[in-house]
């Protein structure tokens, strides 16, 4: 593509960041990897990467869409996360730099870090937990988190991590579905300078759970929390044993064997367990951190994401230490106790590379200028941004007023399900604020009509994906069949990966990402199915039945508008509206609390029952309602 010719708003790189880039040129990349596709990834898998045994095939397509990728290699990422690190002098350098809210700070170099997360894999070994088994991990956003997880790929235990700010029964509900054994846990965790109660929460949870044999709770804000004597141990009592080890062995794995499953939501209300491997979401996540973001020994890397979510555990967790990279980690919110503590951070750690998303962009645009610019800001040589698309007017103030106009901003669009950035751009390329501009080297991405076939420049449909990756899932945890259906069913004559999302792609091949087609919506850039809150909101007796939308925020992306139809004998008020939002805080977690409530005597429904969220969309936002054909009434 000639860059003379590019249409729009376009900011071209400096030819100082083009020469320095780890690939110069994206589009003889790109065209190497597409002409063969096998032959790309295996050539980056042989030289970035060790193995324990080397693979029979990089790609084995022949029982698609359930592909496998370095086919009988053994491997554990956990071997490239940190074993073979302590062979070098990487095992000296700063691994993670941590800060929590109240200002207490720690450091651990890689070396540090290994002794640390060997100690945690004897004690979860010598709890019987092993090869295959599941833990689930509940925790706020400390070190403890990322040792947790790495001490469970270490000993070949898939984790799966619930995000610290979900609610009792959303915690149940993914021990339950994954029948863990461990529940990983902390006291509390600091936000906006108070307690979220986690241990009470996870009490609520495993009192109930029939799977969990054992808790671990690590000690972080010290209050005062219900020990099961028996059932729950202290972290810092058990890694003060003789049991904590720190000559743990890595387990051998299979490429294809369970690293991990991350719930996801989905429209059917029940979320979906997305699994991915050892072998492929190593190479993956590793590759697109290491040349999207450019990463060089001298980096500090933020990646602002919580490892409770898939940004963290492939940005934050498991890529950053594949590439020997320093990350820094922060506990609480990006305002409190003022406005200004990401950038004081970004001074005081010389942070060079940030990755966030839109919505807290959004949120510290709010409060102007003035509290960036009383710090030097200038160690920072590239942005990120994930999550959502970014609208133009926030990225060209992080652009700005961030990036001093020298730090080119790599949108990136991806999945929990993908693995790793799919749409991004290289800092080698000219950007355009708002698209992600085009798929990562070796992915193939279209945007087509119902019938597969490709639309016009600038005109919206399906996002599809028509190549494998190495990241990508392999399935749903013990639901192959849905994960058929919900990825592969509607395109699957084409054997493309259906995103859910539709996008346009404009006349340079850049691709504007607009939303979800499906019934999930996205705030703060977390995925909520309305089918999960609208079944909490119906879970309140005073509920017949409900339909959530989202509606365009400016701050948060979307909020959720929730309509109720009462039962016989409810009246409709205020404090109950009040009431219905508490409730599915309750059940669900503060994340999806509605912001508004309409309590309505009936809903646009198909003939078949289906409501049409559309028309609620299309009537709150002031639109056409389209084709009514299908409604009942």
């Amino acid at each position: 593509m000639s860059d003379q010719k590019m249409t729009g708003d376009v900011y071209y790189p400096s030819p100082e960041i083009v020469q320095s880039a780890h690939i110069p040129d994206f589009d003889a990349v790109h065209a190497e990897a597409t002409a063969d596709l096998p032959g790309f990834w295996g050539k980056i898998a042989s030289a970035d990467f060790e193995w324990y045994k080397p693979w029979r095939k990089v790609l084995d397509d022949s029982n698609a869409p359930f592909y496998k990728w370095f086919v009988d290699a053994k491997v554990n990422i956990v071997h490239n996360a940190l074993d073979r690190h302590m062979r070098t002098a990487t095992r000296n350098k700063a691994a993670l730099i941590f800060e929590g809210e109240k200002g207490d700070t720690r450091t651990y170099t890689y070396q540090q870090l290994n002794h640390e997360v060997c100690k945690f894999a004897s004690v979860i070994r010598s709890m019987g937990v092993s090869k295959g088994d599941r833990v689930t991990i509940y925790m706020g956003r400390i070190p403890e988190l990322m040792i947790a997880m790495l001490a469970c790929a270490k000993v070949g235990a898939m984790h799966s991590v619930v995000y610290g700010g979900f609610s009792t029964e959303a915690l149940l509900s993914r021990i339950d579905d994954s029948d863990s054994k461990l529940l990983i846990t902390c006291d509390g965790a600091w936000l906006r300078g108070k307690i979220i109660k986690l241990k009470d929460i996870a009490n609520g949870a495993v009192d109930r759970a029939g799977t969990i044999q054992n808790v671990i709770c690590v000690k972080r804000t010290g209050h005062e929390v219900e020990m099961v004597p028996g059932r729950d141990h202290w972290y810092h009592d058990l890694m003060a044993l003789p049991i904590a080890s720190a000559d743990a062995e890595t387990e051998v794995m299979d490429a294809e064997d369970p690293l991990f499953i991350l719930y996801t939501s989905g429209t059917t209300g029940r979320p979906k367990a997305i699994l991915h491997t050892h072998g492929g979401y190593m190479v993956g996540s590793a590759t697109t951190l290491k040349w999207v973001f450019d990463i060089k020994p001298e980096d500090v890397w933020w990646c602002a994401a919580d490892p409770g979510w898939i940004t963290g555990h492939s940005y934050i967790v498991y890529s950053p230490l594949v590439n020997g990279a320093t990350s820094f980690m922060y506990e609480g919110a990006p305002t409190f106790p003022y406005p200004d503590r990401w950038w004081k951070m970004v001074e005081k750690y010389k942070i060079t590379i940030l990755y966030t998303a839109p919505t807290a962009i959004r949120g510290l645009m709010r409060f102007g200028e003035s509290w960036p610019n009383r710090y030097d800001l200038s160690s920072l040589r590239l942005l990120g941004s994930v999550g959502e698309p970014i609208n133009p007017e926030a990225w060209k103030w992080y652009h700005r007023v961030i990036g001093a106009e020298k730090c080119p901003i790599m949108d990136t669009w991806w999945q929990t399900e993908t693995g790793n950035f799919m749409i991004t751009p290289l800092p080698s390329v000219p950007l355009k604020p708002g698209s992600a501009t085009r798929g990562f080297p070796g992915v193939q991405i279209d945007v087509v009509d119902e019938e597969g076939d490709p639309v016009a420049a600038n005109e919206e449909g399906f996002l599809v994906i028509k190549s494998p990756w190495p990241a990508m899932m392999r399935t749903l945890y013990q639901d192959p069949d849905r994960y058929v259906d919900v990825y592969w069913s509607r395109f699957s004559e084409q054997g493309w990966y259906l995103p859910g999302d539709s996008a346009k792609k404009d006349e340079d091949g850049y691709i504007w990402v607009i939303g979800r087609i499906d019934d999930v919506i996205k705030v703060s850039g977390y995925r909520l199915g309305t089918a999960e809150i609208e079944s909490a909101l119906v879970s309140h007796p005073a509920v017949a039945e409900s339909a959530v939308i989202g509606v365009p925020d400016e701050v948060r992306g979307n909020i959720i508008k929730a309509y109720c139809i009462l039962n016989a004998g409810a009246t409709a008020s205020e404090s109950l509206a009040e009431e219905l939002k508490a409730h599915v805080g309750t059940e669900m977690g503060p994340i999806a609390k509605p912001s508004m409530i309409e309590l309505v005597d009936s809903l646009p429904k198909t003939r078949s029952g289906k409501i049409m969220r559309r028309v609620l969309r299309a009537q709150t936002m002031g639109q056409d309602v389209g084709d009514l054909s299908t409604l009942a009434d």
